[in-house]
């Protein structure tokens, strides 16, 4: 989860979201709230820093659930990408954004670059959830037909490219 504002929406969003990636049943899903991980902006060494790698080392996949601030993503997120190099490298990731009219699509565009960069594997299906407080109900639930087309749709890709790219990182090391 990208936000670190108060008063966030974030959670609701990632709850849903939760909520559809454990009924896919593929996933061992971990969840790390960047407002709950201490990551140093100047990006030095700290206990904090290698546990979050650490975290990251394990994973086969990430799927980000990000908001849109001022036509990009969170300060906090760029920090998360720019504290780990090699953890990130050969694996999958997608998308969650939510915001006003763009629905967080304009920070999601900025993000291919960054984790394309970072050797990652950007899925090309996005869940955004646009006029986002529009689209829950008070239970956290939505009936935005097109955002639950799409988390089926990238939840299936995701998973193939995280068997696939295990797979070969184990076969093959990624030579980046």
């Amino acid at each position: 989860m990208a936000s670190v504002r108060p008063e966030r929406f974030a959670p609701v969003v990632a709850d849903w979201f939760l909520r559809t990636l454990r009924a896919h049943g593929e996933f061992d899903t971990g969840v790390i709230d960047l407002i709950d991980t201490p990551l140093p902006a100047d990006l030095t060494e700290t206990p904090a820093a290698a546990d979050f790698r650490a975290r990251l080392a394990a994973a086969d996949a990430f799927a980000v659930v990000t908001s849109e601030y001022n036509h990009g993503y969170p300060a906090a997120l760029k920090t998360a990408f720019d504290t780990a190099k090699h953890e990130w490298r050969a694996k999958p990731i997608g998308f969650v954004s939510y915001g006003g009219l763009s629905g967080g699509l304009r920070a999601v565009e900025q993000l291919r670059q960054v984790v394309a960069e970072i050797h990652m594997v950007s899925i090309r299906e996005t869940i955004s959830f646009h006029q986002a407080k529009k689209r829950f109900d008070a239970a956290g639930e939505t009936q935005d037909g097109a955002a639950i087309d799409a988390a089926e749709r990238m939840l299936r890709q995701l998973a193939w490219w995280a068997r696939t790219l295990r797979a070969a990182r184990a076969t093959d090391p990624y030579p980046g």
